[in-house]
């Protein structure tokens, strides 16, 4: 008899995206608690490697590889040269720290809260199956294509314009001809 898998008997699969997703929350917390912008840019890079981990884990290889590119690799330098061309303070920086630590804290353990509450509720009974002859072809790189040509041009546009306006005020921000007005 075939018997529904069991989520209290986990598969070599799910130990290492448990571990992979334990990483990339730890390091998501150093990059907004550490008071270091560089070392914030370097924990954001582990971040985004972890859950490029995960997209592999999850046989989304395209997925991951285009996370691996992109996020870690163009979001990452274009961060860091922001931060070289805007001269902002590289190491520890009284301007940092902030009286609403309290509030802050409490604000961010409901947020995750409720979004956990919210993910395992919707969640709850799903099961995807992951060994090699699964039905599962979400990662590649044909049905991604076809989702984000399809479904997800507009806020896939919409993004590219985002980060065009960043580089473009990366730029004016480090010019030092430009005197103010």
């Amino acid at each position: 008899m075939n018997e529904a898998p069991s989520y209290l008997s986990p598969t070599g699969h799910e130990i290492v995206f448990l571990l992979l997703g334990v990483v990339a929350v730890g390091a998501a917390l150093l990059v907004v608690t550490t008071r270091q912008v560089v070392h914030a840019a370097l924990w954001l890079v582990v971040c985004l490697g972890a859950l490029a981990g995960c997209y592999l884990v999850l046989t989304a290889e395209f997925v991951a590889w285009v996370q691996v590119l992109i996020y870690v690799g163009a979001v990452v330098v274009l961060l860091l040269f922001g931060i070289m061309l805007t001269r902002a303070p590289i190491g520890r920086s009284a301007d940092l720290n902030s009286g609403n630590r309290v509030v802050a804290a409490v604000v961010a353990l409901a947020t995750a809260v409720v979004l956990v509450t919210v993910v395992a509720d919707g969640f709850r009974h799903a099961y995807v199956d992951l060994s090699p002859a699964g039905p599962v072809k979400q990662g590649t790189a044909e049905a991604v294509g076809a989702a984000v040509f399809r479904y997800w041009v507009l806020p896939f546009e919409a993004l590219s314009v985002l980060l065009l306006a960043a580089l473009i005020g990366a730029i004016v921000l480090s010019r030092t001809d430009i005197r103010g007005r």
